[in-house]
């Protein structure tokens, strides 16, 4: 536990000045966010804003992970290592969106076909690592009834889609100032600790690191935002929680605690399928937190709501876990 406590104020020390260090930086490059021109009218002011913050978050989370390492695991074997990879992996993708979506000068980087591929053959490579891993196999966690389910070769499909939809939720969430990255800062607390219960204090590290970064990334994307995490930071958060809970076997908690990742797709899902179907809308904007801003109430509220929730979700988890 103290080592996950020092990760986290390395992460949050490194974050802090990263964060002070790059947005300067940002706006000479002058990488802004473009705002979607369907996106509610308190958005637009947003125009400009910095973005590719989640640099911050991943130099941050990568410089106090490797500092606070146990080198002494082989490095085929280290999930700490490999979490990394599988959140770098995401950050290339996310990168590249959000690189395409500057050079264009419009909100539309990589397409939704190109993205798939991307993260598919990312989602494969991990869930085969994970798959063959001594530590880890084909065996998950059944919440609440403290049981175990093999699923043998059918562990691999499933666990590629689990990455890619949370992946993919988490980029749906980031559309708020602080919402992802406050909604991920509970997440990964939560993490540490169900990886502190289950001795893997080596992945309890990487929590706390991801953690300790979010929080420092925080005092720059809390409202109103100096600084975006844009697709680099969303794809990278997403794809650094789906490896711990992969890695712990509590992968069926993540639809619990990522209730919030859960309502942002399903209401997409919902609001599409809705207006194909019976050319009418459910929400007045998908995902629900616009939908909610759309009904009057403010970023800062809505944020506060979201992430009260997950906290609360969270302890259900540790109820079910622990």
């Amino acid at each position: 536990m103290q080592r996950m406590m020092i990760t986290l104020l390395i992460a949050f020390a490194v974050g802090i000045v990263l964060g002070k260090v790059m947005l300067p930086v940002l706006h000479k490059l002058k990488f802004g966010q473009n705002i979607y021109e369907l996106a509610p009218e308190a958005h637009k002011k947003k125009q400009g804003t910095p973005t590719m913050g989640g640099l911050v978050i991943a130099g941050a989370a990568i410089a106090a992970a490797l500092v606070m390492n146990d080198y002494s695991v082989p490095m085929g074997q280290n999930m700490l290592l490999a979490m990394l990879l599988m959140a770098l992996g995401n950050l290339c993708i996310g990168f590249v969106d959000d690189m395409t979506k500057i050079r264009k000068g419009k909100n539309g980087g990589l397409t939704p076909k190109q993205k798939m591929i991307f993260q598919t053959l990312l989602a494969l490579a991990f869930s085969c690592y994970c798959y063959f891993h001594p530590q880890v196999g084909s065996v998950i966690k059944v919440p609440f009834f403290r049981v175990e389910w093999d699923l043998g070769i059918w562990y691999i499909p499933m666990m590629m889609f689990i990455i890619v939809g949370t992946t993919n939720s988490a980029n749906l969430l980031d559309g708020l100032d602080g919402l992802l990255t406050s909604v991920s800062m509970v997440d990964f607390a939560t993490l540490a600790v169900l990886c502190g219960a289950a001795s893997l204090g080596s992945l309890g590290v990487g929590c706390a690191a991801m953690c300790g970064a979010c929080m420092a990334f925080l005092s720059r994307n809390a409202y109103p935002a100096q600084m975006f995490m844009g697709d680099t930071g969303s794809m990278a958060l997403g794809g650094a929680i789906s490896a711990m809970a992969i890695f712990s076997r509590s992968v069926l908690l993540l639809a619990i605690m990522g209730g919030c990742f859960v309502a942002s797709s399903v209401s997409c899902i919902l609001q599409v399928g809705s207006y194909k179907l019976r050319k009418k809308r459910i929400f007045k904007m998908a995902p629900l937190h616009h939908h909610f801003e759309l009904l009057g109430y403010t970023e800062t509220r809505i944020v506060s709501v979201y992430m009260i929730i997950t906290v609360l979700l969270c302890l259900v988890c540790l109820l079910a876990y622990l």
